[in-house]
Formats: structure tokens, C-alpha cells, sequence
């Protein structure tokens, strides 16, 4: 390659340091100096959040560009600090701007959410098979055999949210609800956060409370006897849901927001929009529904 001697020692260094570390975890790589004022401001807050999300498979290293002038020369470091985020070999975000705790943490979440690193730094295994089966027996309506194959899931990978949102669904479609939530509230909050995860915890909250086809029919007959009475109405729409007939649910909300859509702080409107949620924007009831609210409102 042409490199001094000197030069080499840094590559293996560099390799061995950082390289070979990031195969497997997010290596935050701080280019810094002992002259440097705002580098000994920005050690502390590296250091700690670093350590704060070591079980998460981040670490923290460090080059001093007066020690490593071929190092940092070769990531064209022109000021410092300069901060990197590295994942197998190569710098995947420039952290340089996050100088504050939460800015960092921020970051770092953002960066977790997209790369398959599992907890722990090893490297997440690929599980999309898997995850493919259990939606798959899923759509069957199979919901205890789904949740089984997604608490695998889950145990082979932790941080991959499609996971954990397969397991909250099949319980729910299972009418384990108990075992739904406990599952939901044992995610963090970057878990809760996740989309997929956000969309099962809303078909949670609207489906995992089913009655019986008796009390289903009693609530249908008392919002077809009162139709102005707006509880009676959310009751039934609440329960149809619940029991699976969306066009029933999405009716009666619906012809709610046109007789009154300010009612309860646009109540009327906000579960429509949660069922949405709950069954994902692009299933084909929630687009000719969201036509159809529309319309309502726009119309």
C-alpha cells in the first residue's frame, strides 16, 4: 500500500480498535487533542451516554489527531471534536453536531433503529424468514400458533420491532389481551415508538376487549333506537371493531362526525383515525374510509 512503517502501526491500530469492534457495534469515534477546550467539554457527555447505551451495543473510542495524523487525515478531519458513528468499517453518521446529552441520545436512536445490531453489540440475526411465517399464520387468523412463532422471534431478537408488534397482534387476535399488554409494557420507549409496534398497541387498545355476539347485538340494537345519542353510537362502533366488522364501525363513526363532529373534542373523529392506525393506512378499508371522511369534512 506503500504506507511507512509508522503508518501501518496506525491502520492496525485502527483496525483492531475500531474496525474490528464495529462489525458487530455502533463505535462512536471521537477525534480530539489535548489542547482542545471544546473537546474536554464534549468527553464527559460521550463518555456517559456511551455508557449509558453499552447493553445496547454502543461503544466509545478515541483518536488524538496530534498522535494520529494519518488516521485523521484520512477521514479528512479539518476541526475538532469530530465525531463519527462507525458500523462495520465504515462511518455511518457524522454525530459531530450532537453536543448535548439528549442531541446524542437522540441520534444514537435514530441510528439503533435502522441497524441490526441486537443488545448486547452482537450482530441482530436476520429474522425477516421468520417474521414473514408468523404474519403469514397471522392473515390465517391462527393467532395462538402466531404468537408462538413471534416469542421465538422475539428472543432471538429483542431490539427488532416487527417482532415484538407480531407477538402484541397475534395475543390480541388470540383474546389473550392480558398477555398483549404485559407484552407492550415491557418495551422501551424506542420499541413503543417504532411504527409497527405503535399500529399493534392501537389494535390493542380497539380490539382487545371483545363481548360476546350477545351484547354485540344488544349494543347494535340500542344505537339503531337512538340514533342521536352519541355514547350509544361509540359504544357500538367500539364493539363492531372489536368483533371485526370495520364497515359497521366505520359507518356509524362516520355518520357521527356528520351529525356532530365537535362532539367530545372530536371524539368521533380521533377513534376513526386510531382504527386506521390499527389496521395499517394502506389495508383497503382504511383508504376508501379515509375517502370517505373526506368527503365528510371536506366535501
Amino acid at each position: 500500500m506503500g504506507l511507512n512503517l509508522e503508518e501501518q502501526k496506525a491502520v492496525d491500530r485502527f483496525r483492531k480498535d475500531i474496525v474490528e469492534p464495529s462489525m458487530t457495534s455502533l463505535v462512536v469515534l471521537d477525534f480530539w487533542a489535548e489542547w482542545c477546550g471544546p473537546c474536554k467539554a464534549l468527553t464527559p457527555v460521550l463518555e456517559k451516554v456511551c455508557a449509558d447505551y453499552a447493553d445496547r451495543g454502543v461503544l466509545l473510542a478515541k483518536i488524538n489527531v496530534d498522535e494520529d495524523q494519518f488516521i485523521a487525515a484520512q477521514f479528512q478531519v479539518r476541526s475538532i471534536p469530530t465525531v463519527y458513528a462507525m458500523y462495520q468499517g465504515q462511518p455511518v453518521a457524522d454525530l459531530t453536531s450532537a453536543r448535548t446529552e439528549s442531541q446524542l441520545k437522540s441520534m444514537l436512536d435514530q441510528l439503533l433503529e435502522q441497524l441490526p445490531i441486537a443488545a448486547g453489540g452482537e450482530a441482530a440475526p436476520d429474522v425477516s424468514q421468520f417474521i414473514a411465517m408468523g404474519e403469514e399464520i397471522l392473515a390465517d387468523g391462527d393467532g395462538d400458533r402466531a404468537a408462538g412463532i413471534f416469542s421465538q422471534v422475539v428472543e432471538m431478537a429483542p431490539q427488532e420491532p416487527a417482532a415484538h408488534a407480531g407477538l402484541i397482534r397475534a395475543l390480541t387476535l388470540a383474546g389473550r389481551a392480558d398477555e398483549a399488554r404485559a407484552a407492550a409494557e415491557g418495551l422501551d420507549e424506542t420499541l413503543a415508538a417504532a411504527p409497527p409496534v405503535k399500529a399493534a398497541l392501537a389494535a390493542l387498545e380497539l380490539t382487545g376487549d371483545k363481548v360476546d355476539e350477545g351484547e354485540l347485538q344488544a349494543l347494535r340494537a340500542a344505537a339503531a333506537e337512538r340514533p342521536a345519542d352519541m355514547d350509544a353510537q361509540m359504544a357500538f362502533a367500539d364493539a363492531a371493531f372489536a368483533a371485526g366488522d370495520r364497515e359497521a364501525a366505520g359507518d356509524t363513526l362516520l355518520a357521527m362526525i356528520r351529525a356532530d363532529r365537535e362532539w367530545n373534542d372530536g371524539a368521533a373523529r380521533a377513534r376513526l383515525v386510531r382504527m386506521f392506525e390499527a389496521v395499517g393506512l394502506e389495508d383497503p378499508w382504511a383508504v376508501a374510509t379515509r375517502r370517505k371522511l373526506s368527503t365528510v369534512l371536506f366535501g
